[in-house]
């Protein structure tokens, strides 16, 4: 493990990083945060790291098999059934409410599908203990596992030698492995903004002809931006809510078995049934299979579906859920094939190019 020389580089640098933070310096909370992430020992049976859900290759968002719908836990043969959401530029997501848009209240912000963790911290400390993802017992095995790592010495200069001084300390130190990882989920490493499309609007690059045809569409009559707003540094998501009328998911186990999926509704009444907060689709490309429920399996897929969903001739499965579906923005759009394929253009240049580094690899 290359720990110790990140560490020691850290240590030499300049005064002015140490004084980012009052609670441990931004950079070492940055570094810690990418371990904790990255570390395959923190569930029970080991094996299984945030990384696993959120691969880094693939946007940190599932781990790039259009045919796995839900990644399995840690323990064999369990797993939730929902696609995982990408944990890539999650940060600009608000709190959770509702919020009057248009003059209608409309439900924006937190974290997973259903917004049910109000920030990325909230966020974080829910997989370690759920037992179809990490499946570890308690906070206390977390921290101790944390504690007794080869990155242990970030974790207590950047929060406290006292958070690894016994079981009084273990909600504190609870919170501080989640704060970590939220750190580094606000982190360049995580939302570099360094797509094609980013190197376009800085003036360093032209997009192609079919790029810039997609572009045009996507944001006049495919209507994608209404939701999904371009330009500089967007998230290319407003973190809404809605029912896109995606079919149940017969294809995979976890989801063919599972009940229905009423998503925000589930937790705030059955106004809200049938929405999931609107994915980013920055890196979309490499990061199939898409959907709450991963029903597509290719870009092209999920476009056409957008396109046609509702043209009795293509014959689509009923939605999952038929409450609340979206018929104003998707549905019918009229495009042609080449238009579909000009789009698609455009989401993949929306592939962030900076290499992810990993200091902890052998």
């Amino acid at each position: 493990m290359k720990v110790a020389l990140v560490l020691f580089a850290i240590l030499i640098s300049s005064p002015a990083t140490w004084s980012q933070s009052m609670n441990g310096t931004k950079a070492l909370k940055e570094l810690l945060g990418k371990a904790i992430f990255l570390d395959t020992n923190l569930s029970e049976p080991a094996g299984q790291a945030c990384a696993s859900c959120h691969d880094p290759k693939h946007g940190f968002k599932g781990n790039g098999d259009p045919q796995v719908a839900v990644v399995g836990g840690a323990v064999a043969g369990r797993s939730g059934n929902r696609n995982p959401p990408s944990a890539a530029y999650a940060f600009a997501s608000p709190e959770p409410g509702y919020r009057l848009i248009d003059d209608e209240q409309v439900y924006v912000g937190g974290q997973f599908w259903d917004g049910r963790a109000a920030s990325l911290a909230d966020q974080a400390k829910g997989p370690f203990l759920n037992p179809v993802e990490m499946n570890n017992p308690d906070r206390a095995s977390v921290v101790r596992k944390v504690c007794g790592s080869n990155y242990g010495l970030l974790f207590k200069l950047a929060y406290g030698f006292r958070l690894c001084s016994g079981s009084s300390a273990v909600p504190d130190a609870y919170d501080a492995i989640a704060d970590a990882i939220a750190v580094f989920e606000r982190s360049s490493d995580m939302n570099s903004f360094s797509s094609r499309y980013d190197r376009y609007l800085a003036g360093k690059l032209a997009l192609t002809d079919k790029e810039q045809a997609g572009l045009q569409l996507f944001e006049g009559k495919a209507k994608c931006a209404g939701c999904h707003p371009s330009g500089r540094r967007s998230p290319f998501t407003d973190f809404t809510y809605d029912n896109l009328g995606i079919p149940k998911n017969l294809t995979h186990e976890a989801t063919k078995g599972a009940p229905v999926d009423h998503g925000l509704g589930e937790r705030l009444g059955p106004q809200e049934n049938g929405r999931f907060k609107v994915s980013t689709l920055r890196n979309i490309a490499i990061a199939p299979p898409y959907g709450h429920n991963g029903y597509f399996q290719t870009l092209k897929e999920l476009v056409h579906f957008y396109n046609t969903r509702d043209v009795a001739s293509e014959k689509w499965p009923a939605p999952e859920v038929d409450e609340n579906v979206n018929r104003d923005e998707l549905g019918h759009l009229g495009l042609t094939a080449e238009e579909e394929d000009a789009i698609v253009s455009f989401l993949e240049a929306l592939t962030d190019q900076k290499p992810f580094f990993n200091p902890f690899g052998e």
